[in-house]
């Protein structure tokens, strides 16, 4: 993919912020509680979308900071979470004050950033000893029905990227890596919405998004899995990735 294509797809979601909140599916908790340090305090959610890894943070009771650079998708997420401090700004560039945050996590969003740089830049918000976290939901292809959804709707950059070594550059230290399987309740609507979401389908010409939907119905009509469930569990994949800044964090704050 070229870079203009590229850089078209990483800012094309707030088109379809709507279907993004509807659809996308927040994380399960042994992920998040896997990514989150002992004793983090304030946390700062990058590129976070409309909230859905947010919503985890909150719940937790931590003090969230959410960074996005999206106008819609960064109004959809503040309108939702009234309580957490919601900023413009991108891996690269993070509107936050040195050493200032213990913990920062990138859901769905890490494989849209420039490594190297954004690694440096997370590192300069970090206190000492903070983690740097990222996860992604990727549909589990090894279910039938779920492969031969892949066939109709095609694979995006995160499950392309998903693929390779994940490595967090310096200067954090080595990264750790954590899987789970779950599984989460949608119905057809909800499926429909949730590949109108994928980037590379937003920025679509008109015919192609509109016929790739309308496969995506006419699978869940007729794949012996899914015709006439009102409800199904679509299977995921959660990969999530981790790495420590060096220095000694304290606990006690």
């Amino acid at each position: 993919m070229d870079e203009n294509r590229t850089a078209e797809q990483a800012h094309s979601f707030g088109r379809a912020a709507g279907e993004y909140e509807r659809a996308r599916p927040e994380y399960p908790d042994a992920a998040v509680d896997w990514l989150l340090p002992v004793g983090a305090h304030t946390v700062l959610d990058l590129g976070a979308g409309t909230g859905k890894f947010t919503r985890s943070l909150v719940a937790r009771g931590l003090d969230v900071i959410a960074v996005e650079p999206d106008d819609v998708m960064r109004d959809t997420l503040a309108a939702a979470l009234p309580a957490v401090r919601v900023l413009g700004g991108t891996g690269e560039l993070i509107p936050l004050p040195d050493a200032s945050v213990d913990a920062v996590t990138v859901a769905q969003a890490w494989h849209w950033m420039d490594a190297p740089t954004a690694a440096a830049e997370i590192a300069r918000v970090l206190r000492p000893g903070g983690t740097l976290g990222l996860v992604w939901n990727i549909r589990d292809e090894t279910v039938a029905w779920v492969r031969r959804l892949s066939d109709v709707m095609g694979s995006s950059d995160a499950e392309r990227f998903i693929q390779g070594a994940i490595v967090i550059p310096a200067p954090f230290g080595p990264t750790e890596a954590f899987e789970v399987n779950w599984r989460n309740d949608i119905d057809v609507d909800s499926l429909v919405s949730l590949v109108a979401s994928r980037s590379y389908i937003i920025t679509a010409p008109d015919a192609d998004r509109v016929a790739m939907l309308a496969g995506v119905r006419e699978l869940a009509a007729t794949d012996p899995a899914l015709a006439g469930r009102d409800r199904f569990a679509m299977p995921y994949r959660t990969h999530a990735f981790r790495a420590t800044l060096p220095g000694d964090r304290d606990t006690t704050r």
